[in-house]
């Protein structure tokens, strides 16, 4: 018998669609404007839908914010995640390929560039004095693909590893250096010993 995937409740895909279809007008918002001059009647009205309904589905524009700052953050995770992945025979190369992604990735994110340009103290705030949870969560992710992809590695090296990359990615994508070929490059060369002796612990 041919194997199905769930499917998740309607309400639950229709709730998932409407909270998407937000959070993407919101982006795309975003690209034409700074955060400070978007309403949240804005973003209704861009996603095709009331005022009232966003603010049903999200309660504030403080929670609104932070609900697309995790949202974000996830979808970059993922990708780091599957890099990381892709790699496992090279812990360095990993390590390269996935620092050069997230911060290519986020160079070109409308609301990264809302952060660090600009009129976007709300989702400012969210990655630095109020950035905890956010901080967490991606050490708590990354880490986790570490310890899946190489089963043999230090849980404890693993997180410290992965706080010490997102608290960089995160200071790199704030105030940029070098190209992101090179950011990464000098990322892996720095870190790549002690990825090598963590996989091989």
């Amino acid at each position: 018998m041919a194997h199905t995937q769930a499917r998740s409740p309607y309400p639950i895909a229709a709730r998932e669609l409407l909270r998407d279809s937000l959070l993407d007008a919101a982006l795309e918002e975003l690209r034409q404007r700074p955060w400070s001059e978007i309403t949240m009647a804005d973003v209704a009205r861009a996603a095709g839908v009331s005022r009232q309904t966003l603010y049903k589905e999200f309660g504030s524009r403080d929670e609104f914010a932070s609900a697309l700052t995790l949202r974000e953050a996830d979808r970059f995770l993922v990708a780091v995640e599957n890099t990381v992945r892709a790699h496992l025979d090279d812990p360095t190369a990993a390590l390269a390929a996935a620092f050069g992604l997230f911060l290519t990735g986020a160079a070109e994110n409308p609301l990264v560039l809302a952060v660090f340009r600009g009129g976007g103290e709300e989702f400012l705030e969210l990655v630095t004095i109020r950035g905890k949870p956010l901080v967490e969560h991606a050490v708590d992710r990354l880490a986790a693909v570490m310890r899946s992809g190489w089963g043999e590695a230090d849980p404890k090296g693993c997180s410290l590893l992965s706080e010490c990359l997102v608290r960089l990615a995160i200071s790199y994508i704030a105030l940029p250096r070098d190209s992101t070929s090179v950011t990464a490059d000098s990322i892996a060369e720095l870190f790549g010993p002690y990825i090598e002796r963590l996989v091989e612990s």
